[in-house]
């Protein structure tokens, strides 16, 4: 079975260097033209099914990747626990600026540390994720209020479990658009990369990475990552 990973093209608050998490921040122009590309070289892939987050960019890619594939047609399937990591009291916050304030160590270890995550967003924030309808559904004790990568992965994997590897072991084609954080998450766990080594992973924006299962769901092809 075919496995395709596409983190969402670029976004607005990528171009503007702020930290964006579970913002809901549009595509950016380059973002559009990404995306775009992506699907006309995804044009040879048939894929049965798709899953994307809750998120804005995350859905505009997967639209225009499959509407440039000509696979609009597919079903897709959302969940919030395909979102990005979320980044707390620092969504919205200029990285730089960050910086300045609290030093390029501290926020090195906020943004790059497998296991120390930033500080808590206020439930009186606009970024704190339960004062949203769309996440109704979130249960109270997993409601993120700011989340390293374990976080992420702890969260991401159970839907890999319930909804997405069911359909890979049906022998379904699935394509995955989704976040840099959410995917990272999957990769550690198909290819069983180590805490230290997943925190050099960097993937680009809408750039289809192809990997191959078979039917205990193990990789026999993956693409090089670093």
């Amino acid at each position: 079975m075919k496995l395709v990973l596409i983190r969402h093209g670029e976004s607005q608050w990528n171009l503007e260097n702020r930290f964006t998490g579970w913002v809901d921040v549009d595509l950016s122009a380059k973002g559009i033209e990404e995306a775009t590309a992506a699907g006309k070289a995804l044009a040879n892939v048939e894929f049965d099914v798709a899953f994307t987050s809750y998120l804005k960019r995350a859905n505009k890619t997967l639209n225009l990747v499959l509407e440039h594939s000509n696979q609009l047609w597919l079903p897709v399937y959302k969940s919030w626990r395909l979102n990005e990591r979320h980044y707390g009291a620092l969504q919205g916050l200029d990285k730089k600026e960050t910086a300045d304030k609290y030093g390029d160590e501290q926020v090195h270890i906020w943004r790059r540390s497998f296991d120390v995550p930033p500080p808590k967003v206020d439930k009186s924030s606009e970024f704190y994720p339960a004062n949203e309808r769309r996440y109704k559904e979130v249960p109270a004790a997993e409601m993120p209020v700011g989340e390293s990568l374990k976080d992420t992965i702890a969260r991401v994997l159970p839907y890999w479990d319930s909804d997405i590897a069911p359909q890979l072991k049906a022998g379904k084609n699935v394509l995955i658009a989704a976040h840099g954080n959410s995917l990272r998450a999957l990769i550690k766990y198909l290819l069983q990369i180590s805490d230290e080594k997943i925190l050099d992973l960097n993937l680009a924006t809408a750039k289809p990475y192809h990997f191959e299962l078979n039917q205990a769901l193990e990789v026999t092809s993956a693409p090089e990552l670093f």
